[in-house]
């Protein structure tokens, strides 16, 4: 398939933002920003009702829009055709693997046509199957809707479920009786989504927000009373540090976890026991970080203690769970990062890294032998999962490629049997054989080599006359795994080579790979980015002025740093929900992820140094008099992550102060927050508008 040449046409006078000129003096040096006003000042108002917004910024946000479709007038049936293309990749009914659990075996699928999950069970050897929960009955009616998490009790009688109908990420959790199909008057506000069930049934764990939208407290609710007498059981005191709950394999206990990005402290409730009090394992320790597991008297931990950089896995008894009594059990090996650990009855499973491929490791705990289950794709994307039971042999695992559809499989850990459960259907068709995914390095200023996983038609001329899409993310140490997403073939069926930049920033290769990408290290991630562009034009899978960058969040922030420092190597750059603000941001203690984001970023208002490192790359600080190449922001109003007053001040600045390139274009989604449109298909939308804005990018614009 070849590209569609879109007709060319003269670009809509851009919106002209006005600028209010505002100072700030931090550490002796003078900081201008003229679009601060921006800001709404009852943010937290607009956060729970959009309605609140003051009338002059929803006036400029408006405006935007409306540049924004005047941009794309003309696209408007490649948009079309790339949304059908993507919906036709899509099974419509698709359905998740059964996954047992006592008498019942619980899953989720879809209708046709139908935009939010069912939630639902069957009997655990096979049966007809009950709908639990219609996410697109509960959708009715509502702008926005997105389904929390779903948890059924114990006695598998009731389900606490959580909805957000706002896009604010404030979610309401009200309880089902699963026998009448009626929720009870149990509804617990403004929490962070999911519940934690007593063993008995009687009342759930919960995290509630507080006013800075921060999950700071830990709340039991029993079931029939108003939740304004929910128990406080615990109360995070230092707004870096978030809360959130889970529970161990064995059911023995709920885990309260307080952490930042590099230290966790985690306490230990009894799950039996209704009136539990939370039993700390190991005092928080700066850039101490641990996860726990049960088994039996003994806890496993999995920590980087003792400068285990890249995780070791430990045991301590139960009853004296301190970090004074840690006994290895699977020692530390440099470059071979532990990502996680389950500990059922007989085996201890584990999910690492080496070489940004993951591999699962299952170790006997009667005898200690382990097995590895790997790929011999170049790169490939592999987790597990243990289900809900704890003494069971096996382990549901889910490989997929760049070019192989995702396939789910039962592993037996006694036997080594593998059955296949499911494989991704592509309705419309996919031949995995028409496409290549290799994996290339790309050296780095300081000589690091840097992976990037890419695809692309087998039939492409690699002579640098193709397109690149070139993603990148590069923060808090997520990676980015290289699987099947049916997505990015409308691109790469065009001719696109679709790539993925593994910058430092996240842990492909290691711990040690995430701390080379944050804080004063931060700018590795930018000039990572940029290396990987230029090698894949030196390896002529494309050329300079040929690449769109595309990046969210916090890869939104890589996409304006990038843009400031290196404009001429792209033809457009996507950045959705771009964190570009970032000094100010950081400067303000208030917003909700400020405080525990500095051990990430740096605290700018406590430490010099960390200002002026924040202020020598914040995209928005740093935008300059030349030219930009085409550029596309992405956001909601109502995102508490990247609130929506960064991307709009970023656009201004930018506009105010290039001398030629763009345009630059802000699309804001009224009725969403950070994920955008939570429907299934609602989302194919932003994601067709984003592939012809890179078409359009690759093309040229009409200035």
């Amino acid at each position: 398939m070849n590209i569609e040449r879109l007709a060319t046409r003269p670009l809509p006078a851009a919106p002209s933002v006005p600028a209010r000129p505002h100072v700030v003096d931090v550490h002796g040096i003078r900081v201008h920003d003229d679009y601060a006003w921006l800001k709404a000042e009852n943010w937290r108002d607009v956060l729970k009702d959009p309605s609140a917004l003051d009338g002059s910024i929803r006036t400029v946000l408006e405006q935007e829009n409306a540049y924004a479709a005047a941009v794309f007038a003309g696209t408007e049936e490649l948009q079309a055709r790339i949304v059908a293309e993507m919906r036709g990749r899509i099974k419509e009914d698709d359905s998740t693997v059964p996954e047992p659990d006592g008498p019942f075996a619980y899953f989720t699928r879809f209708r046709e046509g139908g935009q939010h999950p069912l939630v639902c069970r069957q009997p655990r050897d096979g049966g007809s199957e009950t709908i639990m929960l219609d996410g697109d009955r509960e959708a009715e009616g509502h702008p926005f809707f997105d389904l929390g998490a779903a948890d059924h009790s114990p006695d598998h009688r009731l389900m606490a479920w959580g909805a957000d109908l706002k896009g604010s990420e404030y979610f309401t959790i009200r309880v089902r009786d699963l026998d009448t199909g009626t929720d009870l008057e149990d509804a617990v506000l403004q929490t962070s989504g999911g519940a934690v069930w007593l063993n008995d049934s009687s009342g759930f764990y919960y995290v509630e927000l507080d006013e800075n939208h921060r999950p700071v407290r830990v709340k039991r609710h029993r079931l029939g009373t108003g939740s304004e007498q929910d128990q406080v059981v615990y109360e995070e005191q230092d707004p870096g540090f978030f809360v959130k709950l889970g529970v161990t394999q064995s059911n023995a206990f709920v885990l309260i976890e307080a952490s930042d990005h590099e230290t966790s402290e985690i306490w230990l409730l009894d799950r039996a026991d209704a009136s539990a009090s939370p039993r700390l394992v190991e005092p928080r320790t700066p850039r101490l970080k641990y996860d726990v597991e049960h088994h039996g008297d003994r806890l496993i931990i999995l920590t980087n203690a003792d400068g285990s950089e890249d995780f070791k896995i430990v045991t301590a008894p139960v009853a004296t769970p301190g970090r004074a009594f840690w006994t290895d059990l699977v020692p530390y090996r440099p470059g071979t990062m532990i990502l996680s650990v389950v500990a059922l009855a007989r085996y201890l499973v584990r999910l690492e890294r080496e070489n940004a491929n993951p591999r699962i490791v299952l170790r006997d705990f009667a005898t200690g032998r382990e097995e590895k289950v790997a790929f011999a794709e170049e790169a490939y994307s592999l987790g597990f999962s243990a289900g809900y039971e704890f003494d069971t042999v096996v382990i549901r695992y889910h490989y997929s490629s760049m070019t192989t559809p995702s396939e789910v499989t039962d592993y037996n850990l006694r036997t080594g049997e593998r059955v296949l459960r499911k494989r991704q259907e592509v309705p419309s068709g996919h031949n995995p054989a028409d496409y290549v995914t290799r994996r290339l390095f790309a050296t780095a200023p300081d000589g690091e080599q840097v992976p990037v996983s890419l695809v692309h038609r087998r039939d492409v001329a690699l002579d640098g006359s193709a397109p690149c899409l070139l993603y990148g993310y590069g923060s808090y140490g997520m990676s980015m795994p290289a699987g099947f997403r049916t997505g990015i073939l409308s691109l790469v069926d065009r001719g696109f080579v679709y790539a993925i930049a593994h910058v430092r920033g996240g842990t492909e290769k290691g711990w040690r790979w995430y701390m080379d990408g944050k804080r004063e290290k931060k700018p590795n991630t930018f000039t990572d980015f940029i290396a990987c562009g230029e090698a894949l034009v030196q390896a002529g899978y494309t050329a300079r002025g040929r690449i769109v960058a595309h990046g969210g969040s916090a890869g939104g922030m890589l996409m304006g740093a990038v843009a400031n420092l290196a404009p001429a190597l792209f033809a457009g750059i996507i950045a959705e929900v771009p964190f570009v603000d970032v000094l100010n941001t950081m400067l303000d203690s208030d917003l909700p992820l400020t405080p525990p984001e500095w051990p990430e970023w740096g605290n700018p208002a406590a430490d010099e140094a960390a200002f002026r490192t924040i202020l020598s790359y914040s995209p928005y600080d740093n935008v300059r008099p030349q030219a930009y190449p085409a550029i596309l922001a992405l956001a909601g109003l109502t995102d508490p992550r990247v609130t929506y007053w960064e991307p709009a001040k970023w656009v201004a600045r930018l506009r105010s102060t290039m001398t030629g390139g763009g345009p630059v274009v802000l699309k804001l989604n009224m009725e969403a927050g950070h994920a955008g449109a939570a429907g299934r298909f609602d989302r194919l939308e932003e994601v067709g508008l984003a592939y012809a804005f890179a078409i359009r990018c690759v093309q040229g614009f009409q200035n």
